[in-house]
């Protein structure tokens, strides 16, 4: 019998959803864009060059900044 060696399993961070808000007063506003396909339950991941949902895979690229010519 072939013996079968296990898999090491990655430990993943926990999600920290208290840094996608900001407290001011009373009211909490959001940091990042909510996924349009999602809903107000998942929010948009911001890369370098785009915002991605990991929920549903919707992606928006972010404008690139115009480069001046002399």
């Amino acid at each position: 019998m072939a013996k079968e060696k296990a898999k090491a399993e990655k430990k993943k961070k926990p999600f920290q959803r208290f840094k996608m808000y900001t407290v001011s007063g009373d009211k909490v506003e959001r940091k990042n864009k909510t996924c349009p396909k999602c809903g107000t339950d998942s929010f948009l991941a911001a890369h370098k060059d785009r915002l991605s949902c990991g929920k549903c895979g919707y992606v928006e690229k972010k404008d690139k900044p115009a480069e001046k010519k002399e």
